[in-house]
């Protein structure tokens, strides 16, 4: 099982019991691999007090600065939300998120955010997100603890792992990585700025339904290569016209 390349990240939490308990619920199903975005406490004597038998996993968490450090290296970002959106992101349930995460993780490492207890994921950080996975609960108290929601998804993901077949396939290339993906949506935003279909003025919601289009394409490091061959053949064509 490939666990270990599974990334639980937990984005701007402000309790740092829900850290050690979140950790707990991660060492019951197998996870290890921690990172915790610009936490407002941690360490901390709550987080390890709730981390019952499960220090081990506080004592390896990454702190990272900003969510790009934390998913750096994942070709597999998948967000947690509850709340509706503006614009529609592909969406999972918890076993459907579960068997991607484990999928994915044959080829590389993934992540599974989670978000500030009481704003969630912010959409700026849903961009980095290729689907967004949502716990169904009761109408009449829709809102979970964030260590229930870690709880529930690991769970998932265990079941996943212990049932995927053993047969790995082949890729033609590796995964295109957040790195290259952020590349990509950088290049083709100057292109569009260039090429004067996108106003940078009043760039309205263009480039993020374009972030949309592409993290459902699930690209490897080929097709990108190919993308922003063809990006900069219009630059080219462009300054020799």
């Amino acid at each position: 099982m490939a666990l270990a390349d599974i990334r639980i990240v937990l984005v701007h939490t402000t309790h740092p019991g829900n850290i050690g308990a979140a950790a707990r619920a991660m060492k019951n199903m197998g996870l290890a691999s921690l990172w915790l975005v610009a936490p407002e406490c941690f360490p901390d004597p709550e987080a390890t007090a709730r981390a019952t038998g499960a220090v081990d996993i506080l004592d390896g968490a990454r702190v990272a600065p900003t969510l790009d450090d934390a998913i750096a290296g994942c070709h597999l970002v998948i967000g947690t939300s509850a709340r509706a959106r503006r614009i529609e992101w592909p969406a999972l349930d918890p076993r459907g998120c579960a068997q991607k995460l484990a999928a994915g993780a044959a080829s590389g490492s993934v992540a599974l955010l989670f978000g500030q207890e009481r704003t969630g994921l912010t959409n700026d950080e849903l961009d980095r997100c290729h689907y967004l996975v949502t716990v169904p609960t009761s109408p009449d108290y829709p809102s979970l603890n964030l260590a229930a929601a870690v709880q529930i998804l690991a769970y998932e993901i265990l079941l996943a792992a212990q049932s995927a077949q053993s047969d790995a396939r082949t890729h033609e290339a590796s995964p295109g990585t957040s790195e290259d993906m952020h590349h990509l949506y950088r290049h083709l935003e100057q292109v569009l700025v260039e090429v004067q279909f996108l106003d940078p003025d009043n760039p309205r919601l263009l480039m993020r339904r374009l972030r949309r289009l592409f993290n459902r394409a699930n690209l490897n490091r080929n097709e990108i290569n190919i993308l922003r061959g063809i990006l900069t053949a219009i630059q080219q064509s462009r300054r020799d016209a």
